[in-house]
């Protein structure tokens, strides 16, 4: 029996702005340790085992063309490869692991998926493992196995499972599933004891999911079956089919399929519960990295890479994405969010509001709900860490190996300045190295390259003066990593 783990990571996050970003999601960072959720999650099944059981080393990851980079380096780093899936545009999660099942399908038919979230946290791993092996049974006899969290409060923002009592103990059978109820009918699930929070996280068959799918909403089952069956891969990424996928209509895993098979489904398809208590969150908002995360003596958080200090403050938490020092004085329930480009400072009892303040943003600086200062590439990153009128500086890093595109501007001319590592210069005609304390100068007009031939990070200063300084100012003549001319240069730096 093989065992995949699939991992969607697709979602915005928007509810931990400033820090996510919609060109940089949640799933993407790191708020508890040094790994990102994703880093985490991709990691979570390394060391699973089960009698009978071939757990598959390399996971599946479907996520957004927009994060496919930031995706594969993260990956690589935590020593995890993986198969990575790219949607060309959001169709929820229905569409996303039915592509998945058609591709696990593919390498073989019987195998169970194991769905994971990338942007949940699992703080008892091996609570977890029990969970994942108590219900391996019933999804290899066909069924579907949902992972139940014992609710603790009347939450509208979670899906909740009605279970049915079942012989064994380990599990319950899914009577009825309900996505997102009113305060009052939360209030009644939590009352009753009969429900539990629905935690994103699902076990089965993939010729089970293809079976329900294509029974239940044909639509997507057909838009995706073309989509995968006309996808181009190359060495790192499968590319889904735009025009076929585009068509899948929007839709849930919970809407989808999880509300029709319940214990009154005419599908013949048994579902079931296992009950997890693994310190599960789906780290939404603020308070819940606060309600995650190590307190100190007042019940305090300080996180980031800056320094954080409190007096006279009880159960608030800094967060200093930046290098800077965030002080909390006399303040009790406050979230302090510090970043490059951004500040939010909320109580505790608000933060259900922060979509408002996001749209305010939007109206005047939307730049600040897409995008970090940093932006990350392919090759490395950048930093806009200054500009004027008719200047512009940026702090690039290049990571070891990698090059930027052949590339010339009509607009601006650029300067140089290496404070770290080597670098491999093409100017026109000449091809020189650059070391530590060493510049030059990229005239207007002229054809350039940046490489980084060495076995440690380039670091630069670049200089940029001209009429104009925007990204969209960029001619490309060659790329290592095959980009579409002028599709990615309107986000940044190539």
């Amino acid at each position: 029996m093989k065992l995949q783990s699939v991992i969607l990571s697709g979602g915005s996050g928007t509810r931990l702005w400033p820090l996510s970003r919609e060109k940089y999601p949640k799933q993407l960072l790191a708020f508890f340790n040094d790994n990102s959720m994703l880093q985490e999650t991709a990691l979570r099944m390394k060391k699973f085992t089960a009698e009978g059981v071939d757990v598959a080393q390399v996971p599946i990851v479907v996520s957004n063309q927009e994060y496919r980079f930031i995706i594969a380096e993260q990956l690589k780093q935590s020593g995890m490869p993986a198969q990575i899936l790219l949607e060309p545009c959001g169709r929820n999660t229905a569409p996303a692991l039915t592509v998945t099942a058609l591709q696990v399908a593919h390498q073989d038919g019987d195998a169970i998926m194991l769905v994971m979230p990338a942007d949940h946290l699992i703080g008892n791993v091996d609570e977890f493992y029990r969970a994942v092996d108590a219900g391996l049974p019933k999804a290899l006899s066909g069924g579907i196995v949902c992972f139940g969290i014992q609710p603790t409060r009347p939450d509208v923002g979670y899906g909740y499972i009605k279970t049915l009592p079942l012989e064994g103990g380990a599990l319950s059978r899914l009577d009825t599933f309900v996505e997102k109820p009113n305060a009052e009918l939360a209030q009644q699930y939590l009352d009753s004891g009969e429900y539990y929070w629905n935690s994103g996280i699902f076990m089965l068959k993939a010729s089970v999911w293809l079976s329900v799918i294509g029974q239940l909403n044909k639509e997507i089952y057909d838009s995706c079956v073309e989509a995968v069956g006309t996808a181009q891969t190359d060495t790192d990424f499968v590319w889904l089919n735009q025009k076929a996928f585009s068509a899948s209509p929007d839709d849930s895993i919970d809407y989808a399929v999880m509300e029709h098979v319940g214990a009154d489904n005419s599908l013949g398809i048994e579902s079931f519960v296992v009950a997890m208590d693994a310190g599960w969150s789906d780290v939404g908002a603020w308070d819940a990295v606060w309600d995650a995360s190590v307190k100190d003596e007042n019940g305090n958080v300080g996180r980031g890479k800056g320094h954080t200090v409190f007096h006279h403050s009880k159960n608030s938490m800094a967060h200093a994405a930046n290098k800077r020092l965030v002080s909390i004085l006399g303040l009790e329930d406050v979230v302090v969010i510090d970043t490059q480009d951004a500040v939010l400072v909320a109580h505790k009892n608000a933060l259900p509001e922060i979509k408002q303040v996001i749209n305010k943003v939007k109206e005047q600086h939307i730049h600040l709900t897409q995008h970090w200062r940093e932006v990350f590439r392919p090759w490395g990153s950048y930093d806009s860490i200054d500009h004027g009128s008719n200047f512009q500086v940026k702090r690039i890093v290049v990571n070891p190996g990698h090059v930027l595109s052949l590339q010339m501007h009509h607009h601006r001319a650029e300067h140089w300045i290496v404070v770290k590592g080597t670098g491999k210069i093409t100017r026109g005609d000449e091809v020189f190295i650059l070391s530590e304390n060493q510049s030059t100068y990229i005239p207007l007009g002229v054809v350039h390259r940046l490489e980084n031939p060495g076995k440690f990070p380039l670091e630069l200063i670049e200089v940029q003066s001209g009429s104009y300084l925007g990204e969209d100012d960029i001619v490309r003549l060659e790329d290592v990593y095959g980009r579409v001319a002028n599709a990615e240069e309107q986000a940044g730096k190539s």
